[in-house]
């Protein structure tokens, strides 16, 4: 996975018609609504766009016809594997119909041309999960943790049984945690996850 580092643009003429696609990285759905009314013009025929922030996903065709416009964009934002970025593909009409195939075309390759000439990072989609240990088991399973690249302990709350850790894992980890936890508890404590 990748995310933008910066805001990117690209324009391009498509049979007359003028296509300009903006990437901006976005944190939720809030920073994405907000991008989109800073960055779309009012003055355009289309403000088209796709957002992906994780596992939540929206496009809009903005009068596009169904499917030619918001789709490809996702599909564009999907295929470059791009998280946490809004892209808005804004079409000033230039007299020549496009057609299904040729606005998908349009909208699809400049959002993709776009994230292309974007700087972008690699990154590791982390989650946040807590577990309960003992005190005798959380020496244990801190030396086991750190062997386990980019996994750390957040926070830790003490009570009478032993501990709760709140952990950051990368999500390739989850799994591999959670059978580590199941495995020193005995199946007694488990790995909780937020959505």
């Amino acid at each position: 996975m990748f995310r933008l580092e910066g805001i990117a643009t690209v324009e391009q003429v498509v049979k007359k018609s003028r296509f300009r696609a903006i990437a901006v990285p976005v944190a939720s759905e809030a920073e994405a609504k907000a991008a989109l009314a800073l960055h779309g013009d009012a003055d355009a025929n289309h403000n088209c766009w796709a957002f992906r922030i994780g596992a939540t996903y929206r496009f809009s065709d903005d009068g596009e016809p169904s499917g030619t416009a918001g789709k490809p964009i996702l599909a564009a934002i999907d295929g470059a594997e791009v998280d946490h970025v809004l892209v808005i593909v804004t079409r000033w009409f230039g007299g020549i119909l496009l057609g299904a195939g040729g606005l998908v075309r349009a909208y699809g390759g400049t959002a993709a041309q776009c994230l292309r000439e974007a700087e972008l990072t690699a990154f590791v989609p982390s989650v946040l999960a807590r577990v309960h240990l003992t005190f005798s088991e959380m020496a244990l399973f801190k030396a086991r943790l750190a062997a386990l690249s980019g996994t750390e302990v957040v926070d830790s709350a003490f009570d009478e049984a032993g501990c709760l850790l709140t952990l950051r894992l990368p999500e390739p980890a989850v799994e591999g945690v959670g059978d580590l936890v199941r495995d020193l508890t005995r199946g007694r404590s488990s790995l909780e996850c937020d959505d």
